[in-house]
């Protein structure tokens, strides 16, 4: 592992850990090495006639022909498309395209895995929230069902989405001895500003339009195929795989309908079937990207741009399902030397189509990698160092992808800045300590990123109670927002998007406001000063189950350190609230029994 000009407090997370990582690894990698000694799938001798028939049953004969020559590839293709979700209805069409284009390279493609896809935005505030993080399992274990059938030399994984990417990614990791590639749809064009948005759900939050309004507003926002516009966690998602090497230099972020869109696909599909050729000089199993180094990269990315606080949750797994060990300590300790390069909305005005034309990831990949912050010797897709993702992608006079290398130029200081004019010195996200437990909050997302403020708690156990209270005037003061059993223990730790716009109105009062929970904000976190994920939660006892109404609690967001401080007399905690169960979460009883903590990633997977 090089770490020559590397950054020296890059340099110390990384020997971190490795050294706590190593007997995991080892594990892991043996795991891996004897699938690859097997020599698996249909010509490794493992599968007997009848299975192999039962596979290619349905297959072409051209296909079926193939399908049973060792010299030529079979691409497992999992998909996540719905017609439902905008940024995965795209996908309807590529397994065709997929299927095609690898017969015109004289190997072949199977659908193995079609995997549940849910949209955040649509469960937001209803009861299949609660399934919403949960779903991540259960995609990663989906897709290993499909990919199980050990009749693939590769695979393809489709997916943008919150819950999506990250658990196509722990199937891909678990199936290391596979190479893969991530391919993306892209995101939708720029509808109204995400800020003009945001200002309408807060008159709506204070009664000053009404529904139609907006409706119409949110319509307008969200108004075709593609990712959502803003930085959220779907579109951190694709800055995290490309950034990992997961994708094509520059793939994240093209707009569905434009012709580069397909070219790149095509060029995914060329590039995993030469990784699938076993002993060939491009063979590049999974396990060699979900490397150490990769997920550095991916934090650094995450911290610089000022990302979804859900990728603390996410990229835990993910790097479990390779027998790493990430920790909260590491990103807190890489945020505090990361500077943070990006202003996107809800960091900004900017949306993410505004982003990509300002320079995009690969302006940010370049000044990152020349001040020595992302370490350049990595596996990827490309099969080039991250170097390669300073690249710019376009499409020659004859139509074809090309690359070409640029001065890694910035369009726009608004939205992007060199190292040496950063926003801020720090990452976007920081780890709080103290004694109501650890949580995170993103600071990139705050105007007075090193506040230091004190106010008494008022405690809800859920988002309806925020609401009354903000309905019934009682919230028109400076106060600490506690909404507890929100974790995964509760209730699958839903987003709590819906207290945004309530609290955001307070503060446009001239309140102090700030809201601590065991819950989720994710991507939306705004301008309000989130303390989340915290732990442990209140369902397994935490400091925060014991906060009262009245208690005072500190934030100090210069020092990392929340506290209760002060607390009232006659204390009696409020118990959780139990709510039916309906549209399908009694179901999910047996993930809220045994999922791990938040800073464990809060996951119901074992990889040991």
């Amino acid at each position: 592992m090089p770490t020559k000009d590397i950054h020296p407090v890059v340099t110390a997370v990384l020997e971190n850990i490795k050294r706590r990582s190593q007997s995991s690894r080892d594990k892991y990698l043996k795991k891996v090495d004897q699938m690859l000694a097997m020599d698996t799938g249909v010509n490794g001798g493992c599968m007997s006639c009848g299975n192999i028939a039962h596979a290619f049953a349905a297959s072409p004969d051209l296909d079926k022909t193939r399908q049973i020559d060792k010299a030529r590839s079979n691409i497992a293709i999992v998909t996540a498309y719905n017609d439902m979700l905008s940024a995965h209805q795209p996908y309807q069409d590529y397994p065709k395209k997929i299927r095609d284009k690898a017969r015109s390279l004289g190997a072949t493609a199977q659908v193995a895995s079609g995997v549940p896809a849910m949209c955040d935005g649509i469960t937001q505030g209803q009861a299949g929230m609660e399934m919403s993080l949960f779903s991540r399992d259960v995609i990663a274990m989906s897709a290993s069902v499909g990919l199980s059938h050990n009749v693939f030399d590769a695979s393809v994984f489709l997916g943008i989405c919150d819950k999506i990417v990250p658990g196509l990614a722990i199937s891909a990791a678990t199936f290391g001895h596979l190479p893969c590639v991530f391919i993306p749809s892209g995101p939708m064009k720029s509808g109204i500003s995400n800020s003009e948005k945001n200002s309408v759900r807060e008159q709506f939050a204070l009664g000053k339009v009404g529904q139609e309004t907006l409706l119409s507003t949110e319509m307008k926002s969200y108004h075709s195929a593609g990712t959502c516009t803003f930085y959220g966690t779907a579109n951190t998602n694709q800055m995290i795989v490309e950034l990992m090497g997961l994708q094509l230099p520059g793939s994240s972020f093209i707009n569905p309908d434009n012709p580069l869109r397909d070219k790149m696909t095509n060029r995914a599909i060329e590039r995993v079937i030469a990784m699938s050729r076993s002993g060939s000089k491009e063979f590049l199993p999974a396990k060699d990207i979900f490397a150490i180094p990769n997920f550095v990269n991916a934090i650094v990315g995450l911290l610089a741009t000022g990302g979804s606080t859900n990728l603390l949750l996410h990229l835990v797994v993910m790097a479990r399902a390779a027998g790493i060990q990430l920790a909260w300590d590491d990103f807190d300790q890489l945020s505090k030397a990361v500077p943070l390069l990006c202003r996107v909305y809800p960091n900004g005005e900017a949306d993410i189509n505004e982003f990509e034309s300002a320079g995009g990831l690969r302006a940010v990949i370049g000044g990152l990698l020349d001040k020595g912050y992302l370490v350049e010797d990595v596996a990827t897709v490309s099969g080039a160092g991250l170097q390669a993702y300073t690249d710019t992608a376009s499409l020659d006079e004859d139509g074809e992808l090309q690359w070409s290398h640029e001065s890694m130029v910035i369009h726009d200081d608004k939205v992007i800045r060199p190292v040496d004019n950063a926003f801020q010195d720090n990452g976007g996200i920081q780890l709080m300590t103290g004694n109501l437990g650890r949580a995170i909050v993103k600071s990139s997302a705050l105007k007075n990123p090193r506040a230091i403020f004190s106010a008494p708690a008022k405690v809800f156990t859920d988002q309806d109670q925020v609401k009354k209270a903000f309905q019934n005037g009682e919230l028109d003061c400076d106060f600490i927002c506690v909404v507890k059993f929100q974790g995964p223990k509760s209730n699958g730790m839903p987003e709590l998007h819906g207290l945004t716009p309530i609290l955001g109105a307070v503060q446009n009062k001239g309140f102090k406001v700030a809201i601590l929970t065991d819950g989720r904000m994710s991507g939306a976190s705004g301008k309000v000063p989130a303390l989340i994920h915290a732990c442990p939660e209140a369902a397994d006892q935490g400091p925060i189950n014991d906060i009262c109404t009245g208690d005072v609690i500190e934030i100090n967001l210069q020092d990392g350190q929340f506290n209760l401080v002060e607390t009232v007399s006659n204390r009696s905690p409020l118990p959780e609230s139990v709510q039916p169960l309906n549209l399908g979460r009694e179901l999910f009883d047996v993930f809220r029994s045994n999922v791990s903590s938040a800073e464990q990633g809060a996951t119901v997977l074992r990889f040991d």
